[in-house]
């Protein structure tokens, strides 16, 4: 049986079999082994690599933090998740180097701090419209009330399992589910990592 802890680009938690790229902490979140009604409980919402340094994890442990997946960097970024600086040492700097050369000097509390408030809204995902044409790579819109990646001019629809066939990218003004500092650190030159069912 799946447990509910694949993070989803419009910020729900769904229970899945499929593997992510990547997993998130956002504070200890479970109760009893299962996923309780909150959805943080601390603003520094990160991405791990799944191994790291043969350290082992037993999910939803009493008292660790709860572990969420995602399929990639651009799902976990949708939700207003960072790489983590520890494990993703090298991905944590570069992300660092553009959000300072975009907004200013941060370190990591001001960083999440920025992105706790631009990933939230009365504790729901925070959305807001963009042109479609205007939206750089890695950037995650919903398109026809489901999610959609916009990957080399085209939108892919998301799956929790992987990415569908390209669409054409409408035109017009659209619903946007990533961040918009993430938007602006993609349309800066910082890339997440993506899953291989877009190759």
């Amino acid at each position: 049986m799946s447990r509910q802890n694949r993070v989803q680009p419009d910020g729900t938690i769904l229970a899945h079999p499929a593997r992510g790229m990547l997993m998130g902490n956002r504070g200890i979140l479970h109760e009893g082994g299962t996923l309780g009604t909150r959805r943080w409980t601390h603003p520094h919402w990160i991405t791990c690599r799944l191994a790291f340094k043969d350290r082992r994890r037993a999910l939803m442990a009493p008292g660790a933090y709860t572990e969420l997946f995602f399929l990639d960097e651009a799902v976990a970024c949708a939700a207003g998740h960072r790489p983590c600086a520890e494990c993703r040492r090298a991905e944590y700097l570069a992300f660092k180097a553009h959000w300072q050369a975009a907004f200013g000097p941060a370190d990591a509390a001001g960083i999440d701090a920025a992105l706790h408030a631009a990933r939230l809204e009365n504790r729901r995902q925070r959305r807001h419209v963009a042109e479609a044409g205007s939206l750089p790579e890695a950037s995650f819109l919903l398109w026809q009330d489901r999610p959609h990646l916009l990957h080399h001019g085209a939108l892919h629809p998301y799956r929790p399992q992987g990415y569908g066939a390209a669409i054409p990218l409408p035109s017009g003004p659209v619903v946007v589910l990533t961040p918009a500092p993430m938007v602006t650190l993609f349309a800066a030159g910082w890339r997440p990592e993506l899953h291989p069912s877009l190759s």
